[in-house]
């Protein structure tokens, strides 16, 4: 996967050209990103831990599913291909907000991205790729309200913010 080009963004979220993801996050360079938020018929989240081979934030829970803009691909349709990589299903899909973040990690990477946020529903049993994710839970929003304020360090950056947007801005999940 780090051999694929992401795309690279300006301060609009317009597609200025495609980098190496692995260039892209030394120089901490402005790029399109999604995260994927899952919930079931009883409003929980589907969660994922991170793999501890990830190259940042591993063993961290985070959303459901996340990765890049690659380019030649169309940004909804590799969302749905991701969701079948990471987790081992798909589900109908719906864009709800973006935001821009900015991380510096210990391991020098930076993460710069425009995040759009997607809301999914699906009622089912995922098949993480260990890969990508080694667990997963389904949790209550209010639930990861309390986890998130009591061990911010066990969960990914931008989820933290995802979280943080939704709640302030009132998003409501999918009926």
């Amino acid at each position: 996967m780090h051999d694929r080009r992401i795309a690279l963004v300006d301060e609009n979220d317009n597609i200025i050209g495609f980098e190496y993801k692995d260039a892209v996050h030394k120089k901490g360079l402005l790029h399109r990103a999604f995260s994927l938020f899952v919930f079931n018929d009883k409003n929980e989240l589907l969660l994922q831990k991170r793999a501890k081979s990830k190259y940042h934030s591993p063993g961290l829970w985070t959303n459901t599913c996340c990765s890049h803009l690659i380019e030649n691909c169309e940004f909804e349709d590799y969302i749905h291909e991701r969701l079948e990589f990471e987790m081992g299903f798909d589900c109908i899909i719906q864009y709800k907000f973006s935001f821009h973040y900015k991380i510096c990690f210990n391991n020098g990477l930076t993460e710069n991205e425009i995040d759009h946020v997607y809301f999914g529903k699906w009622n089912g049993t995922p098949s993480p790729n260990p890969i990508e994710a080694e667990d997963y839970k389904w949790y209550a929003l209010e639930d990861i309200i309390v986890e998130l304020e009591k061990d911010p360090d066990e969960f990914t950056y931008w989820f933290k913010e995802a979280v943080e947007q939704i709640m302030s801005k009132n998003i409501k999940i999918l009926p």
